[in-house]
């Protein structure tokens, strides 16, 4: 008997896994193994080896995917992962080893949206309430992001400033959505 395809998910910074609701359900549709992975984002390191755990409890072949952050994520994951034979970003940093976000963001302009995110006096950042929807999720039911406002899930300092490891998406077959306004 022939097992079903794994699917590994895996959220960007601010949200957690609930936010491939949507896609889960199409995918389960179509007959595929989905997991959503649940990152603390206390590290970059942190947020690997939960998505190597979720990897490890995979039957056989995985493909691993990534959005936003969620692809620095399945970057270093797969690395170590006999079982991934493809990685998907969407809207995804992938960045080459010994990179930083840090040092990305200092490239070139401030990204858009990056005067919403505000610290607190714990290292975390959040994104402002009241700016939320034009930075996070512009393109939605109004609705959708006042709620993702309310639950958001805040993000460490610590990945800004991690680097990277060997990019897995060198020795791995890798597919890139790029979005014009993620």
């Amino acid at each position: 008997m022939q097992s079903k395809t794994n699917l590994v998910l895996v959220h960007g910074a601010w949200a957690d896994g609930s936010s491939w609701s949507k896609v889960i359900a199409l995918l389960q549709k179509k007959g595929l193994n989905v997991t959503a992975v649940q990152l603390p984002l206390t590290s970059l390191e942190d947020d690997i080896a939960v998505t190597r755990n979720a990897l490890e409890t995979q039957n056989g072949s995985t493909v691993l995917a990534g959005h936003s952050y969620g692809g620095l994520v399945i970057t270093g994951a797969a690395t170590l992962a006999p079982n991934v034979t493809a990685l998907v970003y969407f809207a995804a940093l992938g960045l080459d080893e010994g990179e930083s976000i840090d040092a990305l963001g200092k490239q070139g302009p401030a990204i858009a949206g990056a005067a919403q995110i505000r610290p607190d006096k714990h290292g975390f950042l959040w994104i402002d309430p009241d700016g939320f929807t034009q930075v996070f999720a512009a393109h939605v039911d109004p609705a959708e992001p006042r709620v993702m406002a309310v639950t958001q899930k805040p993000l460490s300092i610590k990945p800004f400033t991690a680097k990277c490891g060997p990019p897995a998406s060198k020795h791995i077959p890798s597919w890139y959505m790029v979005s014009a306004n993620d």
